[in-house]
């Protein structure tokens, strides 16, 4: 079976001629909390002080948008970063998406979304739930929402890059580098194997241990 990687250096392609245009495909693994944390933080400040919601049901409406992102988290992956196409155009995308993430997997620079494609789906998220559930529920809803965001975006570092010793971590981890190592069309549930338990996408361990 050939490898299912080019490079596992922290190394990666150039996807852009321009450099402007590259610079913005590379991200620190630290951004996403800059940008995403003051807006849970304000989401926090309406639910209690403008929205004066019950802690009760803060809670459960951010239990709620955080199990509402763990699908979320599992369709995106399996079903848009793993688009099979013919044509080179469709293919381009794909790569640029999460193609390159395959080929060079610990790319510090790649594992974490870029703002530029972050942001405008964020954006498009929160105004589908605010059709969906209005502005006094959407507030807290999307605070897990985001949260759950936040958790794959670091998590996914961590299990590229950082030492796991937890069975916890472990269990995260493993699943993950089999997606990578093992076969890449099983395995989309990066934070949490739940779905593809669900769906039955995930990985049998007595055959393949």
């Amino acid at each position: 079976m050939s490898k299912l990687y080019v490079s596992n250096k922290d190394e990666t392609a150039r996807m852009f001629k321009s450099d402007f245009f590259e610079a913005f495909s590379k991200i620190h693994w630290t951004v996403p909390l800059f940008i995403y944390v003051p807006v849970i933080g304000y989401l926090f400040y309406l639910a209690i002080f403008d929205y004066k919601i019950p802690v009760l049901g803060i809670i459960g409406l951010i239990v709620a948008g955080l199990f509402i992102w763990t699908i979320t988290e599992y369709l995106l992956h399996r079903f848009i970063f793993h688009f099979h196409t013919s044509s080179d155009f469709g293919k381009r995308i794909t790569f640029m998406f999460h193609g390159v993430h395959h080929d060079y997997p610990n790319d510090t620079k790649r594992l974490v979304m870029p703002p530029s494609v972050s942001i405008p789906l964020a954006t498009g998220f929160f105004f589908l739930f605010k059709v969906i559930l209005g502005d006094i529920f959407l507030a807290p809803f999307f605070i897990g929402f985001i949260g759950g965001y936040l958790f794959y975006d670091i998590s996914h570092y961590a299990i590229h890059h950082f030492n796991m010793h937890s069975k916890f971590w472990l269990v995260i981890k493993n699943h993950h580098m089999r997606h990578h190592y093992q076969d890449p069309e099983l395995g989309f549930g990066v934070s949490s194997p739940l779905w593809d338990i669900i769906f039955r996408s995930g990985y049998d361990l007595k055959k393949n241990d």
